[in-house]
Parts: C-alpha cells; structure tokens; sequence
C-alpha cells in the first residue's frame, strides 16, 4: 500500500513508520515538525501543516491510505487556544473527510466517554469532559456519517517508549510517575482511584499494521488492560524498590474516569504485546542511564510546550 502518515513525526507516528516499513508499505511523512528542530528518519518526508489544504490536495491522490495522526493532543494542550484545537482537531478532519475517498485511519481517545464506572464498549455513552475529548468525538461522528471507509481507535492512555528518533512524552500517567521514581521523587496520587485503560505506544502501531494486513474497517476502543492511578504508582513501586507513594484524599483537576472494555478488536485476532512492567522498565532505564539530559525540559510535556508557543 501507499500510504500518507499525516503527523508522523510524534510520539505516536515513529514507530508506527517503522512497522509499516517493515511490513513492506511505502510511507510519506506529512508532518511540521511542531516540537522537532529535525527529522533525520530516512523516510520519505514532506514538510507541512494539515491546515495547507493546497499542499496537501496536490498529494492526496497518490496514497491509498490516509492515516491521521496530526491533533493538538491532551487537555492541557487543548485548552490553551479552543479556536485552534477546533480547527486542527475537528475542521482539518472534515477537510480530509470531504476530499479523500479511499480509506481514513483516524486515532481518537477513550477521553470521549469522560466519567463512566461501568466496563464501557463502544456503543457507551459518550460525555467529553474537555476540549481536546469534545473535538475528537466531533471528528469521529463526522468520519462515521460521511466516509465508507474509515477506521477509528480510541486509544487509551498510552505508556513507554516508541522509536529513537520521536520525542519522549512525559505527560503521561505512568511516564511521568516511573521518572519521579527513578528521580527518588515521591510518587504522590491523588485520590488514585480513577481508572485508566493503558496502552502501550508501540502497540498502537501494532494494530493499526494488523488492521491494514487484514482489512478491518470500524470503530474500537483499544487498550491493554484498566488500572487505577494508585495500581500504576503500586507496579511503579514494585520495579523500582524504594520508591515512595503518596496518596491524598485531594481531588485532582481531572475527572476523567473509565474502565474500558476492548473485546471488539481483540475479537479480530489482534492481542497486545508490551505490558506495563515492559514500559516501566523502558522509561526506568532511560533515565537511569541519563539519556535525557533534563527530564524537565519544556518539549516532554505538550501543555507546558505549546503554551508559549499557541
């Protein structure tokens, strides 16, 4: 297949371009490079912003494949400007809806379903707590109504290590509390009883390889496994002895709480590969060894980063 990674510069797209390489797909980058100064993958590369509609419609015909990856991601990063976020997370989409036929993959989050304390599939309701949920629900609902040919993952709240040329998110839940506990910084939870599906990064390139080897078409949430806040920071401890836990009755500002059900995707034959002890063990090690010179630095955290920048 010839495909179009739009955004695949990010934490998601690095390893994703390297599986579907390796799976014998040719692959375009179409990305910005919005918290890179360079892109050295020896991979086709086209630089570009998703709102370059021109750009991108000279190029679309090409590929057989659209796979979206391009998105303010997270609330604090979608709370900093809404008029942006809307444009790139919901008006961008339509755009390619509206003037790309061949196939759509297109990754959401399960931050649609806001608080639900059931086990929750996807014909739950939805109730997006935040910005960055409310235009990836829009987004979804669009490419659903509008497109025959469309792919969409929910993808749970990611973990661990993708490629060794894209940038280390350390924003993330268990990324952020395996730093503090390689750091000695005590692990300090609030509350810890909210739920979160996990996945790991490199398994989302995992099933979307899986997906265009065997033609699957749809909507799936896709997780690994749910743990509370206070069962990630007590899988932290176990690996890293020493570590402190903290927890506070103290609610936290998110409210986000859902214990995700995948069974519709694992039903296709696909199944996880990289558990929590393996992205634990990831990021522990990187830090340990000092390959990150200052794990503080602004570019780890999308919210911290684009608040100067938006």
């Amino acid at each position: 297949m010839n495909i179009l990674l739009v955004g695949g510069c990010g934490y998601v797209g690095g390893y994703l371009t390297d599986k579907l390489i390796i799976d014998g797909h040719d692959v375009v980058i179409y990305d910005n490079l919005m918290y890179e100064s360079r892109f050295l993958k020896k991979v086709p590369f086209v630089y570009g912003d998703i709102r370059e509609f021109d750009r991108l419609g000279k190029i679309l015909n090409n590929f057989d494949i659209v796979i979206w990856l391009a998105a303010l991601v997270g609330d604090g990063a979608c709370s900093i400007n809404p008029s942006l976020t809307d444009l790139l997370n919901y008006k961008c989409v339509k755009w390619i809806v509206d003037n790309f036929k061949k196939e759509i993959i297109f990754l959401s989050t399960c931050s649609v379903f806001g608080m639900n304390n059931n086990i929750i599939n996807e014909d739950a309701p939805t109730n997006p707590l935040s910005k960055y949920a409310e235009t990836k629900l829009k987004a979804e609902k669009y490419i659903v109504e509008n497109s025959n040919n469309y792919l969409i993952f929910r993808l749970g709240t990611l973990f661990g290590l993708g490629d060794e040329f894209s940038r280390l998110r350390l924003d993330l839940v268990t990324n952020i509390l395996t730093l503090k506990a390689t750091k000695k910084i005590p692990l300090t939870v609030f509350g810890g009883e909210q739920w979160r599906p996990l996945l790991h990064v490199k398994d989302v390139a995992e099933a979307v390889s899986f997906s265009v080897l065997h033609g699957i078409k749809g909507l799936y949430n896709l997780s690994y496994k749910n743990f509370t806040i206070k069962e990630i920071a007590e899988n932290i401890q176990k690996f890293i002895p020493g570590s402190e836990l903290v927890c506070t009755d103290i609610k936290y500002e998110d409210l986000r709480n859902y214990k995700i059900d995948p069974s519709k995707f694992y039903a296709t034959g696909w199944k996880p590969i990289y558990d929590l002890e393996y992205g634990i063990k990831e990021i522990h090690n990187v830090i340990l060894e000092n390959r990150i010179v200052n794990p503080n630095d602004p570019i780890y955290s999308n919210a911290i980063y684009l608040k100067e920048r938006l």
